[in-house]
């Protein structure tokens, strides 16, 4: 094989950005149809492919090799399952599933269908968020100690696509925080061994609006999330992506989206920048926002070409959900949960 032939399942915003990712950016791959979701017929003419009627009517195609999915979470294990099982390898968006009996069965199925498996963790592609792991593997701030993580927004659950406060895909935490649970965990090699959660939840959806998680990692380290949508404007500087990480022998402070700095020897410098994302001008296809998609399909299809597993596994997107799910279970509970 010298070239991957995709399929994309799902058509709504990240749809869209893995249509323009496969056809604008890759080597050695081919967009060859999409399917799911009421944008489908648009997308694929936009990008001049077919559109197939039906999911599994994609997946029985001879001419696809993989498929990116990109739909509700709650379609996630019946669509990777149903990949697998027709030999298809899987980019699989986050979080993998809505429980980790879930990414089980998924993984029970690539397993059984020979396939790989990747999760779009995006964010270990940016570049901030790279050299701050980078920085931490060679030792610059010494041992991690602890870790504030951020995921701050404002409008509420009402900024947020319907679909995300529907029961079926457990809610906003899952959906989102599963991104700074995965930043943890891969920025310092660590596990999660307890969390313990509380929860605010919007009085209408019943979903979660914010939530503070408080986590004990397996090389000693602490770390808490704090999640919301229900910010009040202006809200707080880097804060839509961000983490402070103190070691014993320096400080990083981290916004995905901006600038990483390294304290040390009682200052501090400018270790990374990302250049702002012109969504007004641009838009949500901006090259600087595109980049780290690049990166990360391209490890993707680089995977399937050279026969390995990818950078981004299947028991990394089911470390995260088990996390996201140990906390819904803390919050609901009132105590502390052993992972």
């Amino acid at each position: 094989m010298d070239k991957v032939r995709i399929g994309i399942i799902g058509s709504g915003f990240m749809g869209r950005t893995n249509a323009e990712t496969v056809v604008r950016y890759l080597e050695h791959a081919q967009l060859i149809a999409i399917s799911g979701g009421g944008r489908a017929t648009a997308l694929a003419q936009e990008y001049g492919v077919d559109c197939e009627t039906s999911v599994e009517a994609l997946l029985s195609r001879r001419d696809i090799d993989a498929v990116l999915i990109s739909t509700p979470h709650s379609e996630h294990a019946v669509q990777a399952i149903a990949a697998a099982g027709h030999g298809k390898h899987i980019l699989l968006d986050k979080p993998m599933a809505t429980s980790a009996e879930a990414c089980d069965r998924i993984l029970d199925a690539v397993r059984a269908g020979g396939v790989k498996l990747m999760i779009m963790y995006g964010q270990r592609f940016r570049i901030c968020n790279m050299e701050a792991r980078r920085l931490i593997r060679d030792g610059e701030i010494g041992n991690v100690r602890m870790i504030f993580e951020l995921i701050l927004a404002s409008g509420g659950l009402a900024s947020l696509p319907p679909w995300q406060s529907r029961p079926e895909n457990i809610g906003t935490f899952l959906g989102h925080a599963v991104h700074n649970i995965d930043r943890i965990r891969w920025l310092t090699g660590a596990e999660v061994t307890s969390v313990s959660a509380q929860m605010q939840r919007g009085p209408a959806s019943g979903v979660e609006e914010s939530t503070m998680a408080l986590l004990s990692l397996s090389n000693g380290a602490m770390a808490t999330i704090w999640e919301s949508w229900n910010i009040v404007p202006p809200g707080f500087p880097r804060s839509g992506s961000g983490a402070w990480i103190a070691g014993d022998a320096g400080n990083l402070d981290l916004d995905a989206y901006g600038t990483l700095r390294l304290g040390r020897g009682g200052g501090w410098t400018v270790a990374a920048e990302q250049a702002a994302i012109d969504w007004q001008g641009q838009g949500m296809l901006a090259p600087v926002r595109m980049k780290a998609y690049q990166l990360q399909h391209q490890e993707f299809v680089d995977a399937i070409l050279e026969n390995r597993e990818p950078s981004v596994t299947g028991e990394d997107g089911r470390a995260a959900v088990a996390v996201a799910e140990a906390a819904y279970r803390s919050a609901k509970e009132g105590r502390t949960i052993r992972l």
